[in-house]
């Protein structure tokens, strides 16, 4: 038996696609948590494969060649996964582009557009004294995050999935519709509430979602350890 991928995580919708592809595509792997709200993502070891300290990376001790490989963001993570497995990413030049743009349109439109969603809405509050500070953050986000949902929809109007056969741009793309803390109703769009039921009505995917649900706070709740959790997570500088 080979040995397990190391994957280094925490519980958020980045770390859940690569949780989910690892279920789907029956690869064993080790859980080594990453707790970003006490800054282990600064930590020299997490560093050395994650140089952006941003989970989720993976270790693989089986990498090419039988060489050790680690690499870092979660896109790149679905690709060497689906070329591992031979799963979920097809390897026609026409079939695979389909993957590529839907997996490339996550990555740069909607988990950046929704991350923000969330972090007007969720957490900037508790940051923030004077509420009209952060109006149009919110307003932008989530009227953003609404189109990016609409481009979806249409998208899912005449297919079970986003790239034709179910493949690792579903997995990319699942984790992050999360109508209730993005300020959308999900009815407005039945194509995408259907594909969203779908997906997650999946063994594999409801396995990978649950990992590590233990271990994740709430960054927007009141009292000293969520405060000094949002103070290692948000702010970051270059120096």
């Amino acid at each position: 038996m080979p040995a397990p991928i190391e994957l280094w995580y925490w519980p958020t919708p980045n770390g859940w696609k690569v949780s989910i592809a690892l279920e789907e595509m029956g690869l064993p792997y080790e859980l080594k948590p990453v707790n970003i709200g006490a800054g282990e993502q600064f930590r020299p070891e997490f560093l050395a494969i994650s140089p952006n300290n941003r989970m989720p990376a993976i270790v693989d001790p089986d990498g090419p060649g039988g060489e050790p490989l680690s690499i870092f963001e979660s896109g790149a993570i679905l690709q060497y996964l689906g070329n591992k497995s031979r799963q979920f990413y097809p390897t026609d030049v026409r079939a695979r582009a389909e993957v590529d743009q839907w997996l490339f349109w996550q990555v740069g439109g909607l988990g950046p557009m929704a991350g923000q969603t969330h972090h007007f809405r969720q957490y900037a509050p508790a940051l923030i004294k004077d509420q009209r500070q952060i109006a149009y953050g919110v307003r932008r986000y989530t009227d953003e995050t609404h189109r990016l949902y609409g481009v979806l929809d249409r998208r899912l109007a005449d297919r079970e999935f986003v790239a034709g056969d179910y493949s690792i741009a579903d997995m990319a793309i699942w984790p992050w519709i999360l109508p209730g803390p993005q300020g959308q109703s999900i009815d407005e769009f039945p194509n995408l509430k259907a594909w969203l039921d779908r997906v997650g009505g999946r063994e594999a995917v409801q396995r990978g979602r649950a990992l590590g649900d233990d271990l994740r706070g709430d960054l927007g709740a009141s009292g000293k350890d969520a405060e000094a959790a949002r103070k290692m997570l948000f702010g970051q500088r270059g120096r």
